[in-house]
C-alpha cells in the first residue's frame, strides 16, 4: 500500500475524523480524500503523466497536502521545494529535472539543505515512505487519537515524515507556520484532543525554553511526546526540556534525507544521555565502519540521487548507505553520535568535533547560540574559534575560556572568540557550516 492507499482507507473508516487543521481550516478525512480525487481529475485534464517529475512549492497549507497526495495518486513524482525558492531557481531546478526518469516506485525527490556542499536531489520510494511511517509508529507510539503539530517546512524530511504515520494511523495533523508567531504555535494545542505530539528542531526548542518556558510547561499534562532531530541538541536543553515536560516522552532521532528514519531515543528516561540516538527501529539496521562512521541498512534508504549515479554509488553500496556521521554503538545496542567526519577540525594533529565544543559553550550563562569553526592562526596554522550570541552586552572571553577548560580537554578549548549578532542557520535549524567554511 502507498500513503494514498492509507488515506483512502482512512476516508472509509473514519470519514468524520479531523484529518488536518491549518488555522481556521478544519478538514475531515472524507473531505480531504474527496478533494484529492477532484484534484486528480484536474491534473489529468492538465496532461500530467505517470512518472512525470513535478516541482512543487511546499507551503504550510492544506492545499499543498492535497496537491502532494493527488500527484502521487496519478503516478507523478513530487519534488517539494522550499516555498520561498526564487522563481529563477525554481525554473532552473525544473529544467534540470525534466530530462530525468526516476525509477519505478519513486514517490518524491527531496533536496538536501546543502549545509556542507551542493544540494542534492534524493529519490525516496513509496516503499521507503511506508517503512519510515512504521518505524515512527513502532518507535514513538503514534496512534489514532493523537494530534500531531507540525511547524517546520514540508519539503524537509523532518516535518514531511510526520505526515506519514499520521495518515497510517488516521490521526490528526495540525499545521502551523514556524515559530515566528509563538502565539499561533501554542494556539494549535487548544484543539479538542487528549494527546498531542510535536516535532521541533533544537533551535526551536531553545527559543521555546528561552521565551515561553511557562507556556511549554503548561502543556505537560497533554503532551504525549516531543521529537527533535535534524541537528544536535545541547545537553543543557535536553535537561531543561525534561524538567518542563516531566511526564512526556522526549525523543532524539537519527534520520536524514538519504537514510530515512533510523533510530530514536527517549532522553526523558531518567538518564538523559547526551548524543544518544537510541536503538534502530523496526525496519532499520546500523553498522559502524572501520573509520568510525555510521552505515545504515533497510527499506527506508533512498533510491539514489537523481541524475547522479556516480555520487549515488559513492555512498550507497550493496544495500548499505555509508554516511559521514561519526558514531558508536554501546553495549545496549544504542547509537551515539559524535559529529560529522566532514566537520571535524584538525588542530595540531588533534581532531575536534565542533558540536562538542558548542554543546559545552551553550551551557554558559547568557550564551543563546554559537558555532565553533576553524580559523587561520599565524603560529599554529589552524586554531579553534568560537562565535557566540549572548544576552550580555559583551561576553567575558577570559571567563568563557576558563569555563570551557573545566569541561573540555585542553586541545578542544577555542583559542579565539568573537561575539556576533546571529549564527547563520539553514531553514531547518542546522548550523550553516558551508557558509562558515567559505568565509574563513
Amino acid at each position: 500500500m502507498t500513503l494514498e492507499d492509507y488515506l483512502e482507507q482512512d476516508a472509509r473508516r473514519y470519514p468524520d475524523k479531523v484529518a488536518v487543521v491549518c488555522g481556521p481550516e478544519v478538514v475531515s478525512y472524507a473531505e480531504l480524500y474527496d478533494r484529492v480525487l477532484a484534484r486528480c481529475r484536474y491534473l489529468k485534464q492538465q496532461s500530467y503523466q505517470p512518472g512525470q517529475i513535478v516541482p512543487l512549492r511546499a507551503s504550510q497549507t492544506v492545499d499543498f497536502l492535497i496537491q502532494y497526495f493527488a500527484l502521487h495518486r496519478i503516478g507523478c513524482v513530487v519534488a517539494p521545494l522550499e516555498r520561498d525558492t526564487p522563481e529563477m531557481l525554481f525554473d532552473t531546478i525544473a529544467r534540470r529535472l525534466a530530462p530525468h526518469q526516476a525509477p519505478a516506485g519513486t514517490a518524491d525527490i527531496l533536496y538536501t539543505t546543502g549545509t556542507t556542499g551542493k544540494p542534492k536531489g534524493v529519490m525516496v520510494s513509496h516503499r521507503a515512505i511506508i517503512a519510515d511511517a512504521e518505524n515512527l509508529i513502532d518507535g514513538q507510539g503514534f496512534c489514532h487519537d493523537l494530534a500531531f503539530v507540525v511547524n517546520g517546512p514540508l519539503n524537509h524530511i523532518g516535518s514531511l515524515s510526520k505526515v506519514y504515520p499520521v495518515v497510517l494511523t488516521g490521526a490528526t495533523l495540525i499545521i502551523t507556520d514556524g515559530l515566528k508567531d509563538i502565539n499561533a504555535y501554542f494556539e494549535a494545542f487548544t484543539f479538542a484532543a487528549d494527546k498531542f505530539a510535536t516535532f521541533l528542531v533544537p533551535a526551536s526548542i531553545r527559543i521555546l525554553i528561552q521565551f515561553a518556558a511557562d507556556r511549554l510547561a503548561a502543556l505537560a499534562a497533554k503532551m504525549d511526546f516531543v521529537e527533535t532531530g535534524a541537528a544536535a541538541i545541547s545537553h543543557d536543553d535536553m535537561l531543561r526540556l525534561c524538567q518542563l515536560l516531566p511526564h512526556s516522552r522526549l525523543y532524539n532521532t537519527y534520520a536524514s534525507t538519504e537514510t530515512g528514519i533510523i533510530s530514536t531515543y527517549n532522553f526523558n528516561d531518567g538518564r538523559c544521555m547526551a548524543g544518544c540516538l537510541g536503538k534502530p527501529m523496526r525496519h532499520s539496521r546500523l553498522l559502524i565502519t572501520d573509520k568510525g562512521c555510521i552505515a545504515c541498512q533497510g527499506p527506508t534508504l533512498m533510491t539514489g540521487y537523481i541524475g547522479e549515479p556516480e555520487r549515488t554509488a559513492s555512498i550507497l553500496k550493496d544495500a548499505t548507505l555509508y554516511t559521514a556521521d561519526l558514531g558508536r554503538i554501546d553495549h545496549e545496542g544504542m547509537l551515539h553520535l559524535s559529529g560529522r567526519q566532514d566537520d571535524v577540525i584538525n588542530v595540531g594533529g588533534f581532531k575536534v568535533a565542533p558540536t562538542e565544543v558548542e554543546d559545552a559553550a551553550l551551557s554558559y550563562p547568557g550564551i543563546t547560540d554559537c558555532v565553533c569553526i576553524a580559523a587561520r592562526h599565524p603560529i599554529t596554522g589552524v586554531a579553534l574559534k568560537l562565535l557566540v550570541v549572548t544576552t550580555e552586552a559583551t561576553v567575558n572571553k577570559k571567563a568563557l575560556a576558563t569555563y570551557l577548560k573545566q569541561r573540555l580537554e585542553p586541545y578542544k578549548v577555542p583559542l579565539l572568540y568573537e561575539q556576533v549578532e546571529v549564527i547563520k542557520r539553514t531553514f531547518n535549524g542546522k548550523v550553516d557550516r558551508k557558509f562558515y567554511h567559505q568565509t574563513q
